[in-house]
């Protein structure tokens, strides 16, 4: 099934690996093909990785983008989601987490990092974060 990714002016995303730009006028890509596909407001570099739960969105993002480094993700996402989940007691959360391994196991990338926007969500309430920060998740993937 084709992905329609309707683009702002300007705005950045990332096929593939490869970093690419929207001219000055909104435009409509149609992908024909399965891609690994993220809008600029769902990326995070790594300095933003700066809580338990930033840090496990990051390797799931990298694993969604970079096939070929998964292993090297992948283990890193199962330290920091098992430290955050040493310390959390919200059942509701928990089973996120628990949803976010299974989409992990699967290689259901995509999905797995759209769940960990709700941990990082339930982190900034707890903490007074600001929420604009919180990556944002789009229709694409």
């Amino acid at each position: 099934m084709p992905l329609k990714l309707s683009l702002k002016p300007g705005e950045k995303f990332v096929l593939n690996g490869a970093v690419l730009q929207n001219g000055d006028r909104r435009s409509v890509l149609v992908l024909q093909n399965k891609a690994s596909v993220l809008r600029e407001k769902d990326i995070m570099q790594e300095d933003e990785a700066n809580t338990p739960a930033r840090r496990i969105y990051l390797p799931v993002m990298m694993m969604y983008l970079d096939e070929a480094g998964v292993e090297h993700y992948y283990d890193e996402f199962v330290r920091r989601l098992t430290e955050f989940m040493n310390v959390i007691s919200n059942p509701v959360i928990l089973t996120e987490c628990v949803e976010i391994s299974r989409c992990c196991m699967s290689r259901e990338y995509y999905k797995a990092l759209m769940r960990c926007r709700k941990l990082v969500e339930y982190e900034d309430e707890r903490l007074g974060n600001d929420p604009k920060s919180v990556p944002k998740g789009g229709d694409v993937g």
